[in-house]
């Protein structure tokens, strides 16, 4: 006798699902594969009426495990029945099942952010044999943060990139950014993001050990000596500037000098006494797009162009900007996952003192990056077409910030909101790159050989010399 399906399935079940279970060669056969925890968790959570399907037909043992791949483990289940047949599900249905399960509030939010590199650089310095070099490599640098150092570099080579030099890749004429200031520049901004790093960390070893994010580095686990981390700071202070003075230009080097000062006697001891020390750090992370831009001035119009010069144009100081307004979607978000760390260190912190204020600031911020960006187009750094490309990943953060402020950090939206800020910014800095003014124009003249537009600019250059000329000869 075939089977009839029901006229009204329980809305957990797909039409799908209940066509392959209708098959008679499915039901005949139980799948013997099947974990017996599996079973009866998917059996028990599984919403069907016994009268649509009698339990002569569909007993423990007859439940496909495809089916239940397919409905994303109804009812919700948890557990190591859960993680088994997770193993087994494709990357879309994974991000299903999580979505189901965050919207049913079964998902825990509370698990930390994956350590950071520090963290994994200590333990990695510790395995090592006592005394060898790879031991002392791993913690300095582990000193040194080298994801936010790379980030910190990223961000002054961008607007180094950035600067506007007319007409950019034309066949007539040779780029004028020199690669030797570039590769100072790099360096200099590599040490002296570690200098200011290291001094974090020989200043707050009592503080650190008291978090689950900092607990693991290099001076609190005893792989260094204070006097050792000490000595890396001032060394590595000394180099990167003294690197930025001598390759780049005096105004670069003031800048890394006073980012350092800003961060190691300004902003850390600052975390323990108000939460303005959010807004200074945002200034720190403001400087380095300075740097990049002063660096490119210096190349483009002479090594000894003072600080009036290299800085004048608005475009530095967007970009400036730019990165002063991530730092607070970035940083609330990621306080926020650990906002009774911060206050049984004693830190004192939007997230736990003022937890409505720590989302309106993510909010208020992540919506300045769209006057932000137009004013990159105004003042000529970008292109157009950079308006709207960056209004597509600016909504995104945006989003993500509105729904941080509005659930309070709750229902896993913090997470989201440090993850988006943390692709939001390369991508957007990559855009502008893509949109750099005149970029396409200098591709176009360098394929085709066309120079119509800056011919013609010079013909009437020429054409009013000539004019001045006959002015002057009538005259005399």
């Amino acid at each position: 006798m075939a089977l009839r399906l029901p006229r009204a399935p329980s809305p957990s079940i797909c039409f799908r699902c209940l066509a392959q279970l209708s098959r008679p060669q499915q039901l005949s056969r139980p799948r013997r594969n099947l974990s017996t925890s599996l079973r009866r968790s998917t059996t028990a959570a599984v919403p069907i009426a016994p009268t649509a399907f009698g339990p002569t037909v569909f007993g423990p043992g007859t439940w496909q495990k495809q089916y239940f791949l397919a409905n994303k483990f109804l009812g919700g289940q948890s557990g190591p029945s859960l993680e088994l047949a997770a193993k087994d599900l494709l990357p879309h249905r994974r991000r299903q099942l999580r979505n189901k399960l965050e919207k049913e509030g079964l998902v825990d939010h509370s698990a930390p952010l994956p350590p950071d590199a520090s963290s994994l650089l200590s333990s990695q310095s510790e395995s090592s044999p006592a005394g060898s070099l790879k031991r002392l490599l791993y913690a300095y640098l582990a000193l040194s943060k080298p994801r936010l150092t790379a980030l910190i570099v990223l961000s002054a080579m961008a607007p180094y990139a950035l600067y506007p030099v007319d007409p950019l890749l034309s066949a007539a004429s040779a780029p004028t950014l020199s690669a030797l200031t570039l590769a100072f520049l790099t360096a200099g901004t590599t040490l002296a993001s570690a200098s200011a790093n290291a001094f974090n960390m020989y200043l707050e070893p009592a503080y650190d050990r008291l978090m689950s994010r900092t607990r693991n580095r290099p001076l609190v686990r005893g792989i260094l000596r204070p006097s050792q981390a000490l000595a890396f700071a001032i060394s590595t202070g000394i180099l990167g500037v003294t690197a930025l003075y001598v390759g780049v230009n005096p105004t670069v080097a003031a800048l890394g000098a006073t980012n350092i000062l800003l961060y190691a006697a300004v902003y850390t001891p600052l975390k323990r006494v108000s939460v303005v020390n959010t807004w200074v750090g945002a200034i720190v992370g403001g400087i380095p797009p300075l740097m990049g831009w002063a660096a490119a001035a210096g190349a483009s119009q002479g090594v000894d162009s003072g600080m009036t010069e290299t800085l004048s144009h608005p475009g530095g100081w967007l970009l400036a900007a730019l990165l002063f307004a991530w730092q607070f979607p970035h940083f609330t978000s990621l306080s926020w996952t650990i906002r009774e760390e911060y206050k049984a260190a004693g830190y004192q912190m939007m997230a736990w003192k003022y937890p409505r204020m720590n989302g309106r600031v993510a909010a208020r911020y992540a919506l300045l990056f769209f006057p932000i960006c137009g004013a990159l187009w105004w003042v000529g750094v970008t292109d157009v077409g950079f308006v709207a490309t960056s209004a597509v990943v600016n909504t995104w953060l945006v989003r993500e910030a509105w729904r941080f402020y509005r659930k309070a950090g709750e229902g896993g939206t913090a997470k989201k909101l440090f993850w988006t800020s943390v692709w939001h910014l390369p991508v957007l800095m990559g855009l502008a790159m893509v949109h750099k003014a005149g970029l396409w124009k200098g591709v176009w003249e360098r394929v085709t050989g066309v120079e119509e537009e800056w011919e013609w600019e010079e013909e009437e250059e020429e054409e009013g010399v000539e004019g001045v000329k006959e002015v002057t000869e009538v005259v005399v």
